[in-house]
């Protein structure tokens, strides 16, 4: 039996499709739908229970859960808005639910796995290392941010990191991610700038560094991040913090070209003022180092998507037919 947390999300609904893929179906979804239209995440999939989170908490504190029967907890369930400003419902529901559900994995020797953020990592004043000795050092920007980075060092403190695998995610896109509002990749957003007006906006740069458009991040298909948590079901002993990206930054211009190139339309961009609100928020460059995770796993076949080949299937088979995974 398999549990992932967040399972009808974005990241969440792509793992259950690989694992259905595999032939798993033995699955509980754990989640919270509300008024969300991420429920259409669900249809395609394979799975033998549907929990909404607070009756997943209750059966776990009760002692309810057959424990035996539980392969592997997989977290990804957390409030993933980067502009989130209620501390207190990010704590809650990004640190505290970590820690109950990590406390009671390893207390009844289940595998555990869990999304941390690339959000950790602040402005990269410190490089995009994945040491478990640079974690104390890390200055996220934002509250989101700092909610992962209070978990990765409450399982650094508590000696967990040699039992557990933390997921630093990178700038993930795909299918699956319809229902996310304003948190949906600009994949996404540019898709349907270019349908409906045949030009797309950026933010300008207020870095002398960057051009406008030329700033930089780590993006990853969703099918490769999905082949790559893979690995950590696959290897119970693969533990510790590791990134989930390329390991190869591009510029949003370089992104949202491959989606004119998809659409074949001849590429228009226009360069926009950013909020104040983000100026200081702002990561104007971001690449996982991901020489750690390529050592362990040298020897495993890992789904790989170049910026042109990953767009191209989202926009093509995805995004063009309002395809789920």
């Amino acid at each position: 039996m398999y549990i992932i947390t967040g399972g009808a999300g974005f990241i969440g609904s792509a793992l259950v499709a690989k694992l259905n893929q595999n032939s798993i179906t033995n699955i509980i979804i754990v989640d919270h739908l509300g008024n969300s239209e991420k429920w259409k995440n669900l249809r395609n999939l394979k799975f033998c229970d549907y929990l909404e989170k607070d009756d997943f908490l209750n059966l776990i504190s009760a002692g309810k859960l057959k424990k035996s029967k539980i392969a592997a907890l997989i977290h990804f369930g957390a409030c993933s808005s980067t502009t989130e400003t209620d501390c207190t419902y990010l704590v809650k529901n990004n640190y505290e639910y970590s820690k109950i559900l990590a406390e009671y994995a390893i207390a009844n020797n289940i595998r555990f796995i869990y999304a941390s953020s690339a959000a950790t990592y602040g402005a990269g004043e410190l490089g995009y290392s994945d040491n478990h000795q640079m974690l104390e050092k890390l200055q996220p920007l934002n509250m989101y941010g700092y909610s992962k980075q209070m978990f990765d060092l409450y399982a650094l403190r508590k000696g967990y990191l040699d039992k557990i695998a933390g997921l630093k995610f990178f700038n993930v896109y795909g299918a699956n991610e319809y229902h996310k509002g304003d948190m949906r990749s600009v994949v996404h957003k540019a898709y349907y700038q270019i349908k409906n007006t045949g030009a797309v906006n950026l933010f300008k740069s207020y870095n002398a560094q960057y051009k406008d458009g030329e700033q930089k991040r780590d993006f990853i298909y969703i099918k490769e991040a999905i082949s790559k948590v893979m690995c950590f079901i696959e290897i119970p002993s693969l533990n510790g913090i590791f990134n989930i990206g390329t390991g190869q930054a591009n510029t949003w211009n370089a992104l949202v070209i491959a989606i004119f190139k998809a659409l074949n339309i001849q590429p228009k961009i226009n360069y926009i003022e950013m909020p104040e609100y983000l100026k200081s928020k702002y990561q104007y460059f971001t690449e996982a180092d991901m020489s750690k995770f390529d050592k362990l796993t040298e020897f495993l076949k890992i789904e790989k998507y170049s910026i042109d080949q990953g767009v191209y299937d989202y926009v093509v088979n995805y995004l063009e037919k309002e395809n789920y995974l």
